[in-house]
């Protein structure tokens, strides 16, 4: 025996025990060539179904054996066993002790036939015996619970994937997940990547050899990196390597990255960027999901990028990388561009640069992290439509409210987020958000002055017999109510202060939620004017009395129970402590109650008007349904028992943008939007039947920005549009309860032109402007005067007609039909990709009854190896398509 002694433990002389011991007979001394390392041991075997004691030494010399086999005979029981481990030659030891022994002789090692009985094999693959590294390896990593069973017999796949888990393992790599992906993730983990240092110099490079022949090129990076410490710089070069992979790249950045990272050879760097940006794709989407590793995902893909931004920093690359989609310093180079463009005042071709900068802003991968900042750049562009379209003249107080639920009201939602800007961002950002805001609240400004003018002369002679073409508010449920409640009686909601821009929100949160909005007049939503001055004591006795009226809760509850009897209905209403449910029900059992009878039943909501007035409103750019204590409720419980919903308001309301704390000085001071007397700058005097506070004359205010009294978040009471038009809106859980004559609105049908991009009106780019994947249009050929054209299928089909389409399907249970989900593909692609939630269940018809599980099916049939390729936004109201990506993942071109 002239090789040096193999190093051997524990479980392997147990391996070794169990396969000798059975043909020993009597035999009660095992020598084995070996070193055993822990010095001695006692244990128990089981030997053919009997528990046998082992005691092992290590001995090296003749002497020390030979005591150790005699102290063994002398002080042991007849059937213990004493393996002694030693380098001693047979010759040396003499056949005194090798005749006690097993076979006579000392025993060698097969190690790799351990290495099978480990594993519960017979036999392994050949190809393991040719690489001793990895049998040493797997001898020395076997995990407390043992080897997974594999078979009968060992392949080298099989071992290599379990030596990975143990070696690299600890939970962060499974050996069932080795991918790119799972590397990427790995690379972040301290333990791992460290202990991979660790390893001999020739394990490491048997793992890396079969890694990269596994999971491709990719692995290779990421271990090198592993091994010289810097695993956790493997993502973020991967993003910063994509500077030398796109097709412009110079040698100056090649050379520049290459001191990042060197070596490489291009078609292995571009794998490995594709895999860290589709890696850090995935994870932008659990964190959008909102699930348990929503928080996880965040924080990786924050960690990843800003290190990514401080490499390129390091290497004076930021400006090369300025079109990333995931750099945080390109995020905000793009929003810088989109400022730049925005402060451009609108002219011919300048709306076309500045959508096509916004693109760059939605196509920027960080972008979905922080919502509120990509909400902020597309109210910005939504407002830059708004001041180039023309304005709208203010021709009667009927128009004026016509074109606020229409339009206007669209401009305040757009401003309330643009006043809250891009926090964190750079100032230039700020400075073109601000000076947008202002220009807006300039026009809107305009628009109420006129809009005061029409109002003190329609005031002064408007009642329910001569409205002036306006729905009055006190006429709401004679309009509205009454032909609601002709098939089933309705639940009326009075939001207190829900403005029409309020609205807006609530319309496309309803729709996404499955209701129908429903209205007398095709495609346009309903709305009223509400009395004077705005407040709640006389809008809401009125609006719920079906008259002009005046009171408290008592007035309100008499009016409108009076009401429905004149119109032979029973009716009960319900204030905000009347709503309240015990233990385990949310809702009061008298408000159950009332439900599911055949009264109309209404419910007063303040917690809008609470908001304002106790300063809750704060920074907030939007409500959510979810937000109004009791509304989600509410409305579940309608839709359970069938009853149709009107949402409406009692008045509006302006916000607090004022810079100075102190209140307007002014004599007859009543709230903080009305007075008596005189009226002066910003005023306007109102007298006539539909006043009914101050005797029937007041001064109330038509800019947004005056008030009487101390600073809160918001006001009403005053002239402004924003405090006088009353949004209504009618929503119905099936359009079985239509009124006769009536419409059903698509949130489409509502939006105005200028929200949405039109991109038909754009002219195309002749070169890429800014962010990734934009070419060049190619010519297009020239037709021949007498060709036939083919039709041509659409996009939508071809993508359900591909193996990968079938393959996902496969997996998804009860999936809709193919041209179904071809004419949604179709439909939101031509829509540029994006289109509400209740649109696509439109264009999907019944296949989509309860549109969130159609849109989660359609998600699940789409979204490739998890690539976001359909997605929910805004608070899952929207769908969008990433029509580049769903190209990319199906094979498929326009």
């Amino acid at each position: 025996m002239t090789a040096a002694p193999p190093h051997l433990n524990r479980r392997m002389i147990e391996t070794l025990l169990a396969d000798w011991l059975p043909k020993a007979k009597q035999r009660r001394l095992v020598l084995i060539y070996g070193r055993y390392e822990e010095g001695s041991s006692e244990f128990t075997v089981g030997v053919a179904g009997d528990r046998r004691r082992v005691h092992v030494t290590d001995q090296h010399s003749v002497l020390g054996l030979v005591e150790a086999w005699q102290r063994h005979q002398a002080e042991r029981a007849a059937d213990d066993v004493l393996v002694v481990t030693t380098s001693i030659d047979d010759a040396q030891l003499g056949w005194d002790v090798r005749g006690y022994a097993l076979g006579r002789s000392t025993q060698t090692v097969d190690r790799a036939r351990i290495v099978a009985q480990r594993f519960g094999a017979t036999d392994l693959d050949p190809r393991i015996r040719t690489e001793p590294w990895l049998i040493d390896a797997l001898l020395d990593a076997e995990p407390p619970g043992g080897w997974p069973r594999n078979g009968s017999v060992l392949t080298r796949d099989a071992a290599m994937r379990a030596l990975i888990g143990a070696r690299l393992g600890g939970g962060t790599l499974p050996e069932g997940a080795l991918d790119p992906g799972a590397l990427l993730t790995w690379s972040l983990e301290p333990t791992g990547p460290d202990r991979f240092a660790r390893l001999s110099e020739q394990e490491r490079a048997g793992v890396a050899d079969w890694l990269a022949a596994t999971v491709g090129e990719v692995a290779r990076i990421i271990l090198r990196l592993a091994a010289d410490g810097r695993a956790a710089d493997a993502m973020p070069l991967g993003l910063v390597g994509t500077v030398v992979t796109r097709p412009n790249a110079s040698p100056e950045d090649a050379l520049a990255f290459g001191g990042l990272l060197a070596g490489v050879q291009p078609q292995v760097l571009r794998a490995f960027t594709d895999a860290v940006g589709g890696t850090i794709e995935r994870w932008i989407s659990e964190a959008e999901s909102g699930g348990l590793l929503a928080a996880v995902a965040r924080e990786r893909v924050t960690a990843v990028a800003e290190r990514a931004d401080q490499l390129a920093a390091s290497a004076n690359l930021t400006e090369a990388l300025q079109d990333s989609r995931f750099l945080p310093s390109s995020l905000a180079s793009t929003l810088r561009a989109l400022a730049s463009a925005l402060s451009r005042p609108p002219a011919k071709g300048g709306i076309s640069v500045v959508e096509r900068v916004l693109d760059d802003v939605r196509n920027h991968a960080l972008a979905r992290l922080y919502p509120e900042r990509l909400r902020a750049a597309e109210m910005a562009v939504r407002i830059h439509r708004w001041l180039a379209s023309p304005l709208l003249d203010v021709t009667s107080v009927a128009a004026a409210v016509r074109h606020q639920i229409a339009d206007w009201a669209w401009v305040d939602r757009a401003l309330t987020t643009l006043w809250v800007g891009d926090a964190g961002g750079h100032p230039a950002v700020s400075q073109a958000y601000r000076a947008l805001y202002q220009a807006a609240r300039d026009r809107r400004e305009r628009l109420d002055e006129h809009f005061a003018t029409r109002l003190a002369s329609w005031v002064s002679r408007a009642s329910s017999n001569d409205p002036g073409g306006c729905l009055l508010v006190e006429d709401v449920l004679d309009a509205i109510a009454r032909p609601v409640a002709g098939r089933r009686a309705p639940l009326i909601v009075v939001l207190d202060g829900m403005s029409t821009a309020v609205a807006t929100e609530f319309g496309e949160q309803a729709a996404a939620r499955g209701w129908r909005e429903a209205s007398p007049r095709q495609g346009e939503r309903l709305a009223a004017v509400t009395v004077i001055p705005s407040v709640t004591r006389a809008a809401r006795a009125s609006l719920l009395a079906g008259t002009l009226n005046v009171g408290d809760q008592a007035a309100e509850r008499g009016g409108f129970t009076a009401y429905w009897r004149k119109h032979r209905r029973g009716a009960a209403l319900f204030h905000k402590n009347d709503l309240a449910g015990q233990a385990g029900h949310r809702l009061a059992d008298a408000l159950v109650d009332a439900l599911a009878g055949e009264d109309v039943v209404g419910v007063v909501l303040n917690t809008i008007d609470d908001a304002l007035d106790h300063g809750k409103e704060g920074e907030r750019t939007g409500w959510l349904m979810h937000e109004i204590t009791y509304l989600p409720e509410l409305l579940d419980a309608a839709r359970g028992y069938g009853r149709p919903v009107l949402l409406v308001a009692d008045h509006g309301h302006v916000l607090e943008r004022s810079a100075t704390d102190k209140p307007l000085k002014a004599a007859g001071v009543e709230s903080a939007r009305w007075r008596a007397g005189a009226p002066g700058d910003g005023e306007v005097e109102l007298a006539g039947p539909r006043v009914l506070l101050g005797g029937g004359r007041v001064t109330v205010p038509w800019r947004e920005d005056v008030r009487y009294t101390s600073r809160k978040s918001g006001y009403h009471g005053g002239a402004s549009l924003a405090e006088m038009v009353v949004p209504v809106l009618v929503l119905l859980p099936s359009e079985e309860l239509l009124p006769a004559g009536w419409h059903v609105l698509s949130p489409e049908a509502v939006i105005p032109a200028w929200w949405e991009q039109q991109r038909a009106s754009l002219p195309e780019p002749t070169a890429p402007v800014r962010g990734p994947g934009r070419r060049k249009a190619e010519p297009e050929p020239a037709m021949s005067l007498f060709s036939v054209e083919e039709p041509v299928e659409s996009i939508g089909a071809r993508v359900v007609a591909t193996d990968v389409y079938a393959a996902q399907r496969a997996f998804v249970p009860k999936a809709p039909d193919k041209q179904i989900v071809a004419t949604v593909i179709d439909a939101l692609f031509d829509a540029d990709g994006s289109l509400s939630l209740s649109a696509v269940a439109e264009r999907a018809g019944r296949a989509a009854r309860r549109p969130e599980f159609f849109a989660a099916t359609l998600q699940r049939l789409l979204n490739v190896d998890g690539y976001p390729v359909l997605s929910l936004r805004d608070g899952d109201r929207n769908v969008k398509l990433d029509r580049e990506m769903l190209q990319a993942q199906f094979g498929v071109r326009v």
